[in-house]
This record gives C-alpha cells, structure tokens and sequence, in this order.
C-alpha cells in the first residue's frame, strides 16, 4: 500500500484572497492526501522552509496577484538549494499561457487556471506521485 501524498498549500505575496487555496485543500484532503495550509501573506523562504520541514512530496501556490514569474522561479531555486528538488511544484491562479509554459520550462509543473475542476489537479498530482514510485 503507498503512504499518503503530503501537499503543501501556499499564498505568497500580498494577495490576500484565499477562498481558492480553500477549496483545493479541501478537495486534496478529501482525496485522501496529507494537506498542509500555510495561510496568507507567505515569503518564497517562508514556503520553501515548510515544505522542507513537512518533508512534502508537493508545493501547490495559489498566486493572483501576476507575481507568478518572480515566485514560482524563486520557490524552486530555495529548494533546489535546500536539496529538495524532488519536490512537485504546481499551482494556479490568473496566469496567462504564455507565462505557464515559460515557467514549465523552468521545471514548474501543469498550472491551472481559474474554473477548472478540482479533479483535474488530484488527477494530475495523482499520476506525478505515481510516476515516481520504483518499480517492483
């Protein structure tokens, strides 16, 4: 039996709207993964050092502020430094095209936008985890 997904929910920057990150770690949680929500008003150090700290297979940010080229890259760097990284970074929010592929090139997993269904993330984070299971 495979132990749980441990995901880490974070807002960094000033945005102070939640309602969001909410409702995807409600339904990450119902999924059946281990969800830790950071809160509001998160530093790129701040969230990198909890996922360090919770040991997470997975960084979700939640970003609406347009701060999405500077965090994602910034998040992935503190733990490529710290060693972690292993570690899935995806998120969401208002992000133009254009942008998520120029951050998938930076290594920053599928990024979704606003309307999509909670089940398209727990399917997407589901078969990464899956993908990086030895083989018997």
């Amino acid at each position: 039996m495979s132990r749980p997904i441990r995901v880490l929910i974070a807002k960094p920057g000033l945005d102070g709207h939640d309602r969001g990150a909410k409702v995807v770690a409600a339904a990450l949680r119902d999924a059946g993964m281990e969800v830790i929500y950071t809160g509001l008003h998160q530093t790129p150090e701040m969230i990198a050092s909890a996922a360090v700290q919770e040991d997470v297979d997975v960084i979700g940010l939640s970003i609406l502020s347009g701060a999405h080229m500077t965090l994602f890259p910034r998040v992935r760097q503190l733990l490529v430094d710290a060693g972690r990284d292993d570690v899935l970074i995806t998120g969401g929010g208002i992000i133009p095209k254009e942008d998520m592929a120029a951050l998938r090139a930076l290594g920053i997993g599928e990024l979704f936008g606003p309307g999509t269904p909670t089940t398209a993330l727990i399917e997407y984070i589901q078969g990464w985890f899956q993908s990086q299971q030895p083989t018997a």
